[in-house]
This record gives C-alpha cells, sequence and structure tokens, in this order.
C-alpha cells in the first residue's frame, strides 16, 4: 500500500511540472513575440499592402505616411478588387484623391464652330468729321472767341475778330455801288457777293448797308460744329486768306478702329456683328457692324483695322478711350467639328495633350492622349485628330492626374516616352550629374526656362507694349556700355533711367498669362537693379547685371520687341562669364563689346540671335 502511496506522489510531481514547464514556456514565447513585434513588423495575413488615397500607385507592405504626400496609408483590401480590366497604361485614382483634386470632366461632342476672335481696339474721331477751319479773309487777329483746345464750337459762332484793310476796302466799294444802286444794280450785286465770297453773311452784310459805316474789324463766324482739338493761332498774327486757325472735330458720330492680326483676319467679314465694351465705361456692352476693313496689313504692327460706326450723340464715346471687342464667327467647313474646352489640353512644345477617362464600372482612371488641335475657337478647340465623339477627358485637374502619371513613369506631358523620373526635379527632364548633357542643353532651353509651360502668341502682343519695351532695352543698352567700359558710378547712374523707362510700361496691356510672365520678370529685374544701383564693386554689379540681362532678353524673346528708331537688336554670348557657364546680353553693336570682363576680354563673344 506504502509502494502504490509512492507511486501516486512521484505522478503528481510529474504532471505538475509539466503543466507549470507549460506555463512558463508560453510566457516565454508571449514575451518573446512582444519583444520581436517591436522591432519588427508581422504583416497582417488579412490585409497585406497598404496605400494612399491621393497617390493609389504607392503600395507598401507596412503601414506608414505616402512618401509623396506624407499622408497616412491606408489598407488596400484585396477583398474590394473591383474586378475591373485595368491596362497598365491607365492612371488609377481614387474617388478621395477625384474629389481632393477636384478632377472633372466632360463629353467631346460635335456642333458648329464658331470661332470667337478677340480684338483691342480704340475710338477714334470719324475722319469725315475732322474740318480745318480757315480765315477766309486776310488781316490782323484783334480777338480770340476760342483761345483753348478742346472748347465747344457751334456751326455760326464767332472764333475770332479780325482788323483787314482789305475788307476796309470792300466795305467802301460796296457804299459806292450803293450810291448807283438803281442806275447800276448789277454793280451793287457784285460788291455785296465778294463779302459773301469772304463768309460774311446776309446779317452781317445787312447791318453794314443798314449803318452806312465802314467796320474796321469783323467777327469770324465758325464754318463747323465739334470741339476745338488744334489752336494754331495767337493774338495779334497776322493770317493770310486760307489760313488754318483751328482744327474742329465733330464727334457726334466715331469709329472704334480694332487691330486685327493676321491669324484673325480670315476670320472677320464686313457687316459682321462685333459686341465690345469700353475701359472707360464699366458695365456697358456696346454693339455695332464692321463696315469697313483695311485692305493691308502693317509692316511694323502686323496687324489690319478693322472699323465699327457708332453714333455717339451723348458724347460718351470719347476718342483714344480703350474697346476690348469680340466677334463670334461661324467657321465654314466645321458645321460638324469635334469641340474640345481650353482647360482639357497641357502644351508643351508641339504637342498637345490630353488625358480620357476609361470607362470602367467601379475604377477611375485615365489614359495619355495626344491629339491634333485645329482653330482656336475662344474657350474651346476643334479637334482634328485623336479623339472620338463621346469621349470623356479630364477638363479640370489635369495638371493632378499627369502629375500622378510621371510618378508611375507613364507617359505623361513632359515625359512623352514614359519611364520613372525623379520626384525632386521636373518631370521629364533629366535630372542625373551629366554634367556635359546640361551644359549642351543650356542654350537650348533658355527660351523654355523663361516662359515655362506658357504658350504665349507674341503676334497678339500689343505694339505699344514692344515699343514701351523698346525703351527699356534702349536704358538696358546704356548700362551695358556703361560695364563694357569698367564705370561703376556711371552704371549706377544709369539705374535711375532703366526704372524710369520700367515705369513707363503699361502692363495692362499685357493680358492673361502674359501679363503674369511679365510680373514674374519685372520682380526679379527690380531686384537685379537695386543691387547695382546700390553697389560699387564693380563685380557685384556685373553678377547682377548677368541676371539682370536674362530676364531682359527672356522677355524680349517671348513677347517681341520694336526698337527705337526700328534699330536691330543683337543677342550676344560669352560662354567664358558666370565661370565659364556662359552668359547672354543685348546689343544694338554687332561688334562684341563683353560687358561682364571689360577692357579685360573686351572682345571675348559672338551673336547668337537677332531682333
Amino acid at each position: 500500500m506504502k509502494k502504490y502511496k509512492n507511486y501516486i506522489i512521484a505522478a503528481g510531481i510529474l504532471i505538475l511540472g509539466v503543466v507549470i514547464g507549460n506555463i512558463t514556456s508560453s510566457g516565454d514565447h508571449q514575451e518573446a513575440t512582444r519583444e520581436e513585434g517591436e522591432h519588427d513588423y508581422v504583416q497582417d495575413p488579412v490585409t497585406k499592402l497598404w496605400t494612399c488615397s491621393m497617390h493609389p500607385q504607392i503600395k507598401m507592405e507596412k503601414p506608414g505616411n505616402c512618401p509623396i504626400c506624407g499622408m497616412e496609408l491606408i489598407p488596400l483590401d484585396d477583398s474590394n478588387s473591383s474586378g475591373d480590366n485595368i491596362a497598365s497604361n491607365e492612371i488609377v485614382l481614387t474617388e478621395g484623391a477625384i474629389q481632393l483634386a477636384n478632377i472633372q470632366t466632360s463629353k467631346i461632342t460635335r456642333s458648329s464652330a464658331k470661332k470667337e476672335v478677340r480684338l483691342l481696339g480704340t475710338v477714334k474721331a470719324d475722319e469725315r468729321r475732322q474740318y480745318a477751319q480757315v480765315s477766309h479773309i486776310p488781316g490782323r487777329i484783334e480777338k480770340l472767341y476760342l483761345n483753348f483746345t478742346g472748347k465747344k464750337v457751334r456751326r455760326g459762332q464767332r472764333i475770332v475778330r479780325l482788323y483787314s484793310p482789305e475788307l476796309i476796302s470792300a466795305q467802301k466799294e460796296l457804299f459806292e455801288a450803293m450810291k448807283s444802286k438803281d442806275v447800276y444794280p448789277q454793280l451793287f450785286k457784285a460788291a455785296r457777293s465778294k463779302l459773301k465770297l469772304w463768309k460774311l453773311t446776309d446779317k452781317q452784310i445787312d447791318v453794314i448797308v443798314t449803318s452806312g459805316k465802314v467796320q474796321e474789324q469783323i467777327d469770324i463766324l465758325s464754318d463747323y460744329s465739334g470741339y476745338v482739338m488744334k489752336r494754331n493761332v495767337e493774338l495779334g498774327d497776322y493770317v493770310k486768306q486760307g489760313v488754318k486757325l483751328f482744327d474742329i472735330v465733330n464727334i457726334d458720330k466715331v469709329w472704334v478702329m480694332f487691330d486685327a492680326y493676321e491669324t484673325d483676319i480670315p476670320f472677320i467679314h464686313k457687316a459682321d456683328i462685333i459686341n465690345f465694351t469700353i475701359q472707360a465705361i464699366p458695365g456697358k456692352e456696346f454693339k455695332g457692324k464692321v463696315t469697313y476693313m483695311d485692305p493691308f496689313v502693317s509692316s511694323n504692327t502686323r496687324v489690319a483695322k478693322v472699323r465699327v460706326e457708332m453714333i455717339n450723340a451723348a458724347h460718351k464715346l470719347l476718342p483714344e478711350m480703350y474697346a476690348n471687342g469680340i466677334i463670334k464667327a461661324n467657321l465654314s467647313g466645321a458645321k460638324n467639328a469635334l469641340i474640345i474646352p481650353k482647360s482639357a489640353v497641357l502644351w508643351t512644345g508641339k504637342r498637345s495633350v490630353v488625358y480620357v477617362k476609361v470607362p470602367h464600372d467601379k475604377t477611375i482612371s485615365f489614359v495619355y492622349r495626344e491629339v491634333i488641335l485645329g482653330s482656336d475657337l475662344g474657350d474651346f478647340y476643334i479637334v482634328s485628330s485623336g479623339l472620338e465623339d463621346g469621349e470623356e477627358v479630364a477638363t479640370n485637374g489635369v495638371f493632378r492626374i499627369d502629375a500622378s502619371a510621371q510618378l508611375l513613369g507613364q507617359k505623361s506631358m513632359m515625359n512623352p516616352e514614359g519611364g520613372k523620373v525623379s520626384v525632386s526635379g521636373h518631370a521629364g527632364m533629366d535630372m542625373g550629374g551629366d554634367d556635359k548633357k546640361k551644359e549642351a542643353k543650356k542654350e537650348g532651353d533658355k527660351e523654355e526656362d523663361m516662359s515655362g509651360m506658357i504658350m504665349i502668341d507674341k503676334v497678339k502682343i500689343d505694339a505699344k507694349f514692344k515699343k514701351q519695351l523698346g525703351v527699356v532695352v534702349d536704358e538696358y543698352i546704356k548700362l551695358k556700355d556703361a560695364l563694357t567700359k569698367d564705370d561703376a558710378d556711371l552704371a549706377r547712374n544709369q539705374i535711375k533711367n532703366v526704372k524710369v523707362a520700367l515705369k513707363n510700361v503699361d502692363m495692362l496691356l499685357l493680358p492673361g498669362d502674359a501679363h503674369n510672365v511679365w510680373m514674374k520678370a519685372l520682380k526679379s529685374i527690380n531686384k537685379n537693379l537695386e543691387i547695382i544701383q546700390n553697389n560699387t564693386n564693380i563685380e557685384t554689379q556685373r553678377k547682377a547685371f548677368r541676371l539682370l540681362s536674362n530676364d531682359v532678353w527672356g522677355v524680349v524673346d517671348v513677347f517681341g520687341v520694336i526698337a527705337s528708331d526700328n534699330k536691330t537688336i543683337y543677342l550676344e554670348f560669352c560662354p567664358m562669364a558666370d565661370d565659364n557657364k556662359g552668359s547672354y546680353w543685348l546689343s544694338y553693336d554687332k561688334e562684341i563689346r563683353n560687358p561682364f570682363f571689360g577692357a579685360s576680354m573686351l572682345s571675348c563673344g559672338e551673336v547668337k540671335k537677332t531682333y
């Protein structure tokens, strides 16, 4: 019995040992798992991948933040897959990304194309209502009734008083003829007609006849109604018969002269309706018909004048007021054209890019598509090829889609061949260390760097702006000449002239994107002008002048320029300037005069371009 008791005790001890061992082993396993979890993430067997709501191309095996935008990653659950067959070239976006980027789409449809031709114009006096008020009698001006420019005058109103010996003689002849009026009536009639030929009225002649006295001075009356635009005489002047006293213009009817650029002329026809506004009369829209178009294009401004005639009884339209007009022209041969909003198109060089929405049941995705565009219709383009009727394209947030395409290494605006790009650089551009390639591209890419992706038609830039820019260039070149002479003080003094020229540039002549390009360049120009003006060290001045030159010739290249006296402007380049990186400057002289080195290397450089 005692023997069995010992066996029972031993068995109990064994069982107790096993239980204690399991508890200890479990605790050690949990501790080990806990310690391991503190260092390495154990992948969730259900949610295997993590993605970004804004950048669905990001797929990570661990939770965290998006490497692009920094947003917290969300689980990508395979069970929620749409089942749509997604092609490799599609840019997939989540609904959240669509809403955050405000991406909107429009269906492409066919319709009759109407081109919106926008015109800039100026109110002008009707040339047929501009008059020269002359003196019909020789004599001396004793009194000026119209003594300032702009004075209103009515037909028959007194304008000057004359003393005229010839008039005195004519009156004496009239009185002699009156004595023999009954005997020689023709003689009296001839003497009276002589005064009428001098534009004296019947009333004035009757006063002379009735008084029976010779009037030494006589009032000259206006032949026209209008406003005095120019006074050509002074009190006491001796005038001959036919001398112009005043220029008078009648503005009861005026012309609105619009500038039509070469590219717009084919769409404008006589009798077309122009709706226009006047900057000085906000809130009111005017309407008129095209009554005349110039049969030639100006060699200087490259525009033809389009005339609209307006009744102006209230004299609200004053000469030289600015007008903005629109003609909606029907395009022949485009009655059933494919129309696309301008906001859908991305421009880069000669290529036009859109993003077409791919029809899926659940997934929202877009594909890159290059298109060929036809006529510009104002807010729309005609699509010549690349799209089909009924396709849906992105019209808002297009750059957001393009950015996603670049990050995915797919075809994009700046990367038409596809392939991964560096997110820290400019998409589609080589950001690596190939210095020789960069140096070779530097000169060719300069123009693109200046204007970015903005497309500016320099033909449509107002000629007045180009002339004002020409004055800026003229003062800039004088600054360049000071640096070629190694004269820091002369350069500093010239800055004030450059600033005055810049101040006289009317930036309101630049619409839309062109205005923004000018404002960006102007900020940099003013900054470097200040540096030159505030430094006496010529090397510091030359460093600032290099940056100034980049901005000045950049805007000249983008907008065009009309130089003073139509001089030729040369774009010149020195490869040794800026530590052998090279720099540009503008000059009137074809012979090189280097502003970056002065007398030490005066002739270093070459002509690259002419304007």
